[in-house]
């Protein structure tokens, strides 16, 4: 039998802050928040719910995961919808014949914004 993978949770100090963020940044619609938790879901398929839950410790290493967000336009386009929305971009990487921008959410947790179309990225193999 194979697993699936139910809710994506996420250890922060501020679930209102961290979940605000990320449901600007990927468009989902808030779900619950109270002083512990938040939770946010996607407005239909496909996707998982992200749970952000407290813990008293802050971020002191590096994730060892992330994820890597494609965007529907250009890269550059949507580095600066997130810095808006309040990630920090931490570096630009070139490498393979490819490029994307590692950032950071409000809490310093990394993602990537990987190249669109606009960027010459097609999706074929």
């Amino acid at each position: 039998m194979a697993l699936s993978i139910d809710t994506i949770t996420i250890d922060c100090r501020d679930p209102k802050v961290v979940a605000g963020f990320w449901s600007a940044a990927l468009g989902y619609r808030v779900v619950e928040i109270d002083e512990n938790e938040a939770e946010i879901a996607p407005l239909g398929p496909p996707g998982r719910p992200l749970l952000f839950q407290v813990v008293p410790e802050g971020k002191t290493v590096k994730n060892r995961w992330h994820l890597d967000l494609r965007p529907d336009r250009s890269m550059a386009h949507e580095v600066a919808r997130l810095e808006a929305a309040g990630a920090t971009a931490l570096t630009r990487v070139e490498e393979g014949g490819s490029f994307w921008t590692v950032m950071a959410d409000p809490e310093g947790n990394e993602f990537c914004v990987l190249r669109g179309p606009e960027d010459g990225w097609s999706g074929e193999l």
